[in-house]
């Protein structure tokens, strides 16, 4: 908690510990136990009122740890709500299940947070689930490694295909890269490892995951819920 408030981040998290997937039971009510222990100590640490603090629920694969977490620490004085444990190779079944569940437990008034996720579809449907949150190193990850996000699905600009390809990466996309760039340009920065690849794709992929949630943000406000299924079904969610 020092550390945070050194740092003078907006949200600090408490210290919990995220454990593997497919991890023992007992193993995960010891350490759901130690993260509620510590979410006491963190607030009890706290100095800076002005600085927003999250609670992290753990719980694992399992409904009633998960509840059994929330129980204890919807009452705390947080300003907002994480849910951590998923996105760690349980599988997609499990993450959407598990998060669903977990995020309708949740104060309906305050910021529900699902760490380390995602994938776009992924993003889609934990907005259905009630999640307002996310943080991930896929876009900028896949945008180091040449793998663009496109409103037809993902680019790999480093292949063959698109060495005097003239075109836009996405013609639907109003980013900088794509207002500036064409795809051969992409890839010859990548093929010649310059720096700048990295940050116009890391660019690229921010701005449509930014797009993304405007879309989903939009879809809430009208109530168009028909377009959920439509979106999960869409190949540039992939």
């Amino acid at each position: 908690m020092e550390i945070q408030e050194a740092l003078g981040s907006d949200i600090a998290m408490i210290l919990d510990e995220c454990i593997p997937h497919d991890a023992a039971r007992d193993y995960v009510h010891a350490s759901t136990e130690r993260t509620i222990r510590w979410a006491e100590r963190c607030l009890a640490a706290r100095s800076k009122p002005d600085q927003l603090m999250f609670g992290i629920i753990q719980g694992g694969l399992f409904e009633d740890l998960r509840r059994w977490c929330v129980d204890e620490m919807a009452p705390m004085a947080f300003e907002g709500f994480a849910v951590g444990g998923l996105g760690v190779g349980e599988g997609e079944a499990q993450l959407n299940a598990i998060g669903g569940f977990t995020a309708q437990l949740l104060p309906e008034d305050k910021p529900r947070y699902l760490m380390g996720v995602g994938r776009p579809r992924d993003i889609v449907h934990a907005v259905r689930a009630g999640f307002d949150m996310f943080d991930c190193v896929i876009p900028t990850r896949n945008g180091r490694n040449g793998t663009l996000f496109t409103g037809h699905g993902k680019i790999s600009i480093k292949r063959a295909e698109f060495a005097n390809d003239a075109r836009p990466l996405d013609d639907s996309c109003g980013c900088y890269c794509c207002e500036n760039f064409s795809r051969a340009y992409l890839r010859h920065l990548y093929m010649a490892g310059e720096i700048l690849s990295a940050q116009l794709n890391s660019l690229h992929n921010l701005y449509f995951y930014h797009r993304l949630m405007d879309k989903c943000r939009e879809a809430i406000r009208a109530g168009r819920s028909e377009l959920w299924p439509q979106w999960l079904e869409a190949d540039a969610l992939t």
